[in-house]
């Protein structure tokens, strides 16, 4: 009786030991990292932003052009490694116009997406003058 007695309390004590007990990470939404935020820029479609981040985890169902990529995990360990990020992207006639959230955005976010770039020639003061009309001198070849 007594040896029953002992294993019941035996394994009452284990199981309050909630630490030995695995638990699993669950992560939910989509997961975007910096690289693919930095490939964004004004002016790109709807399906171009697709293409980068992937389709948004909430699309406003009273505004169409607001995006929501929303990022959360619980971590099975310890409240200290739960993680939520988010970031909000803004249309404006199918363009993007606008980007916030938890990233960082590029320098060149603001460039507008497929704007003609403008090519300056390189000011080079070790070339020697060139002559604005230079004059052909034609040689004649006596004999033939």
């Amino acid at each position: 009786m007594y040896f029953r007695v002992a294993i019941v309390i035996t394994a009452l004590t284990l199981s309050a030991c909630s630490s030995w007990v695995f638990r699993y990470d669950v992560p939910q939404g989509n997961y975007l990292e910096q690289k693919s935020i930095d490939k964004l820029q004004v002016g790109m479609t709807k399906e171009q932003v697709k293409f980068i981040l992937g389709s948004p985890v909430v699309v406003d169902a009273f505004n169409n052009d607001t995006w929501n990529y929303v990022y959360k995990l619980k971590s099975g360990r310890s409240r200290d490694f739960d993680m939520k990020k988010q970031f909000i992207i803004d249309f404006s006639n199918d363009k993007l116009v606008s980007a916030s959230g938890d990233f960082e955005l590029s320098d060149k976010f603001n460039t507008p997406f497929n704007a003609p770039t403008v090519e300056t020639e390189p000011a080079n003061d070790n070339k020697p003058n060139e002559e604005v009309n230079p004059v052909v001198k034609s040689k004649t070849i006596d004999g033939k």
